[in-house]
């Protein structure tokens, strides 16, 4: 094997997120039903047998040192492997936006390397790099829908019925560090049990983060308002910047504004690349 292509990374939305506590360490607890879309990134890998990590843009360009680049070296600093690769980015999902992109990416990358680099790590040895690059990477290498806790350690997955959603993406961004660290963030939500949820799961709870979130970005407000508009009922995912509503089928959107990145996504069973490492540790 010497090469693989069309390698998808799909993106998240947080059906809710409540912060439940904050711990002495000042990490916050929270609660939060992660969802994969099919709004995806697409990687391409080739081996190098130089040994030498190269990555290359083919839409929207990356920083330097970025997710894929790191996810890439940790995976050769942990296994000592000497074969390297070239790696082709085609960049969809937006960035700041609270959908988990670069995450994937990193998820994506593990999964192919371990693959291509023929290392046979299992699926928790490539978690426990993953949670190095970033909290949401273990979601994205477990491959299925999930009800997150703690500090976003504990996964449990569930399963969601079928649905069509709009996500809209306005061209501003937002740092989650920020949110975090608003004094005015709610930081006391009781604790939610999954049964609940279940029984409901796209019209449950609410994003914590959200109101911090409208203050310092004018433009998440902005696009909450243009799907009340269209009739339906908005939230933000994530730190934002995006937010997203459950589409009913036949509904028509109003017109887009100039530079909002608007799409039509499905919810997915489970993640493209499900399978690809060995695990007997998540059922």
């Amino acid at each position: 094997m010497k090469s693989l292509y069309d390698v998808p990374a799909p993106a998240k939305l947080n059906l809710f997120l409540h912060i439940t506590g904050r711990r002495a360490d000042g990490y916050h607890l929270l609660q939060s039903a992660f969802m994969l879309i099919d709004w995806c990134d697409t990687l391409h890998f080739e081996l190098r047998a130089a040994g030498d990590i190269s990555r290359e843009d083919l839409t929207t360009p990356l920083p330097a040192d970025d997710l894929v680049t790191r996810a890439a070296r940790a995976l050769k600093a942990h296994t000592g492997c000497p074969l390297g690769a070239h790696i082709a980015v085609a960049k969809q999902i937006p960035a700041q936006a609270g959908m988990g992109g670069g995450s994937s990416d990193a998820a994506s990358c593990l999964l192919a390397l371990n693959r291509l680099w023929k290392l046979g790590l299992r699926l928790s040895e490539l978690e426990a790099i993953g949670l190095t690059l970033g909290a949401d990477v273990p979601f994205f290498l477990r491959g299925r829908n999930a009800w997150v806790e703690g500090i976003g350690e504990r996964i449990a997955p569930i399963s969601l019925p079928a649905a069509r959603f709009v996500v809209v993406k306005p061209p501003a961004g937002l740092e989650t560090r920020k949110i975090f660290e608003d004094p005015t963030l709610k930081r006391d939500t009781n604790a939610a049990r999954i049964s609940v949820f279940a029984a409901n799961a796209y019209d449950f709870g609410r994003n914590d983060l959200q109101p911090v979130a409208q203050r310092l970005c004018p433009q998440v407000t902005q696009a909450l308002q243009w799907l009340e508009d269209a009739g339906l009922h908005g939230r933000m995912t994530g730190s934002g910047s995006a937010v997203f509503a459950q589409l009913p089928d036949g509904k028509n959107l109003g017109q887009v504004p100039d530079q909002w990145q608007v799409r039509t996504c499905g919810n997915m069973d489970v993640h493209p690349l499900l399978g690809w490492a060995t695990s007997d540790d998540y059922r």
